[in-house]
């Protein structure tokens, strides 16, 4: 089967280093890998600098780019984006595809129009997935700027309620939709996210010297270290990576000789350096900066804790997504310390925290939202306990080989569209 994969976001390319290019990425291998062709239409490669990282198993990817004008304000943007959306048109549908598969952007119904356009052609039905991640036009409008919010309201409702299937990334994005959109309700599923657990593996300890051996038997790394944990993703303010820095700094003599790093790159870097410089913990620290795809698992492999800390969200619903990095942590044999929100604690066999803010669970360690001194704690049992973190870590890698791959994500999808265009 020939599938079209449309990104209109100008912010996602395929090949950039933030998890919506990881998602992009991780999608296309497990339909791929089961016996499809796709090709990705797209505004971009790579990052917003230009920068692409091109995994070797996708170098023969055929991407399409489509060229967006440069544009002075936010108004003649949105008009852009349109403009750019019906460039999309032409070139998907001068290539045809059985399946049609667009990540919902904002101003693009352009899955909509081209599995119409392809039927027509075809004289069959070409059935389009739409796969939404968040509710982006309060989303832009909360945390950027919209201007024209009755367009993007229009073509959102106009390409949700053409889809066969709305792939959702969790629960509350498809009550999102089904509220929002209710001509797309019947076809409104929550498909989460997953992981490749073959890209993303863990390292293994040499028994004599204690350093860390790659999966594949190469060279272990120069030396091994203390306790360490670790954050993977965007710095910015939502991921509560200062409260990392917090609870360190509030574990006290228990975390002397700790380490602390982060993989990743975004605003709040310079305050996190700054944060780590006031609470003494400058030493202690390794910021890795922004980390290619491919070579993530070299860096959370080496962790002994991986950390997802949530701010407490000022409404549930807020948290919306699903943990993408929390399911790569899982994979890559770390064990996850994460906020108590959204589904996961669900994802880390969690229940209620207890009166220190704690839930110690089957796959994982769920804390108080926001709270420092929980997730101090918590990191002090596990510094403390070896044994049980390693038996998190390995609950936590089978749980995801078994029901979380990308390869079960795809199949789910694919079975979701026979049985809506049967």
């Amino acid at each position: 089967m020939q599938i079209a994969y449309l990104l209109a976001d100008p912010g996602i390319g395929p090949f950039g280093t933030k998890g919506a290019s990881v998602h992009v990425q991780e999608i296309t291998r497990a339909l791929r890998g089961l016996g499809h062709q796709v090709t990705v239409y797209c505004l971009r490669r790579g990052d917003k600098k230009g920068v692409e990282s091109v995994p070797a198993d996708l170098a023969d990817l055929k991407v399409v780019v489509v060229p967006v004008a440069s544009v002075a304000g936010s108004a003649e943007r949105e008009v852009e984006l349109r403009r750019a959306g019906d460039r999309m048109l032409a070139a998907a549908a001068a290539d045809g595809a059985d399946l049609v598969y667009e990540r919902y952007a904002l101003f693009s119904d352009v899955g909509a129009r081209l599995a119409a356009a392809l039927s027509e052609t075809a004289g069959r039905r070409i059935p389009l997935v739409m796969e939404v991640n968040a509710p982006l036009v309060a989303e832009q409008s909360a945390h950027r700027f919209l201007h024209d919010v009755d367009t993007a309201v229009a073509l959102t409702e106009s390409a949700l309620s053409a889809a066969d299937v709305v792939s959702c990334v969790s629960k509350p994005v498809a009550a999102w939709v089904r509220r929002d959109v209710p001509a797309a309700a019947a076809a409104t599923v929550v498909i989460p996210n997953g992981v490749n657990t073959e890209r993303i593996r863990p390292l293994a300890r040499h028994a004599a010297s204690g350093a860390f051996l790659h999966d594949d038997g190469g060279s272990p790394e120069p030396a091994a270290r203390g306790f360490t944990v670790g954050f993977l993703g965007t710095l910015k303010p939502w991921h509560g990576t200062q409260t990392l820095l917090d609870a360190v700094a509030a574990a006290g003599a228990a975390a002397a000789d700790w380490r602390i790093e982060f993989c990743g790159a975004g605003p709040q870097l310079e305050a996190l350096r700054e944060q780590a410089e006031r609470l003494g913990l400058s030493q202690a620290t390794t910021f890795h900066g922004a980390v290619a795809p491919e070579s993530v698992p070299a860096v959370v492999g080496t962790w002994d804790v991986a950390t997802a800390p949530y701010p407490r969200p000022q409404n549930p619903e807020d948290h919306y997504f699903s943990p993408l990095k929390v399911y790569e942590y899982l994979a890559a044999g770390a064990t996850v310390v994460a906020s108590a929100v959204g589904e996961i604690p669900q994802v880390l066999g969690a229940g209620e925290p207890d009166a220190e803010g704690v839930a110690v669970g089957s796959r994982g360690v769920a804390v108080r939202p926001g709270d420092a001194q929980a997730l101090a704690a918590a990191l002090t049992r596990l510094a403390a306990d070896r044994t049980l973190t390693a038996k998190l870590a390995a609950a936590g890698r089978a749980d995801v080989e078994a029901h979380h791959t990308w390869g079960h994500r795809a199949a789910d999808l694919l079975a979701r569209v026979q049985e809506r265009t049967a």
